[in-house]
């Protein structure tokens, strides 16, 4: 397949969303990685205390490498925090740790798209991975019907990033609540703490916005928006 300008032009704005969320994520989380809560508790200890509030006492909370490695491994019922997180009692270091904790809550709480985004896992991973080759094989021998399943496949993927959105979302609007209600940042650390909760989100909305044009670029493609198919 030669260069195709309009591809590049059409994930621009995505690259720029990209690197925009990326910078946002960091230089938010050292900004307020300086600035100590007002109970002075670790991630660790802020991410049990909002689990026991909330009566789910099945999930264990680890320790893992990296940085902003932090992530909820529902079929293990596991919260692993990375150590700037595990540790820290900075508001970044809660606002994270408390996010986390949001996800173990919508499992225990039975949230559907939480449900419906990990039902979509194994088949996203196998539909992403499929995609691309079925597509181009399609448009270098002008079948129709290949066109099609890679934009079908492809299409999964833009899903799950969609379904991402309110699963995300609705963790961090859980993590903002019970910080306040359990007194781990004070009334004035409230606003900060959302800060570092609402640039993580941007990332997500970044994914699911370039999952749409690169859609739509494949549909263009194919002919199936915009006119006949372009080789």
């Amino acid at each position: 397949m030669r260069f195709d300008p309009l591809y590049m032009l059409m994930m621009l704005p995505c690259m720029a969303l990209a690197a925009f969320a990326s910078w946002r994520v960091k230089t938010t989380f050292a900004k307020y990685a300086k600035v100590r809560t007002h109970s002075g508790y670790t991630g660790a200890r802020a991410a049990q205390l909002m689990l026991n509030r909330n009566g789910v006492n099945d999930v264990a909370i680890e320790r893992i490498s990296g940085f902003l490695t932090d992530h909820y491994d529902p079929s293990k019922k596991v919260l692993r925090l990375s150590p700037d997180v595990y540790d820290g009692n900075s508001l970044s270091a809660i606002g994270v740790a408390c996010h986390e904790a949001g996800h173990a809550l919508q499992h225990a709480q039975a949230y559907a798209p939480l449900h419906l985004r990990s039902a979509l896992v194994p088949i996203t991973n196998l539909s992403s991975n499929l995609s691309v080759w079925v597509f181009f094989a399609g448009l270098a021998l002008q079948i129709k019907p290949l066109l099609i399943a890679g934009c079908a496949l492809f299409a999964v993927g833009l899903l799950f990033a969609l379904v991402t959105l309110p699963v995300e979302w609705d963790a961090s609007a859980r993590a903002k609540r019970e910080l306040l209600t359990t007194n781990i940042v004070s009334p004035n650390q409230a606003g900060d703490a959302g800060r570092v909760l609402n640039a993580a989100f941007l990332t997500y909305l970044a994914a699911a916005f370039s999952s749409l044009l690169t859609l739509l670029y494949y549909l263009f493609r194919a002919g199936l928006i915009g006119g006949r198919s372009r080789d």
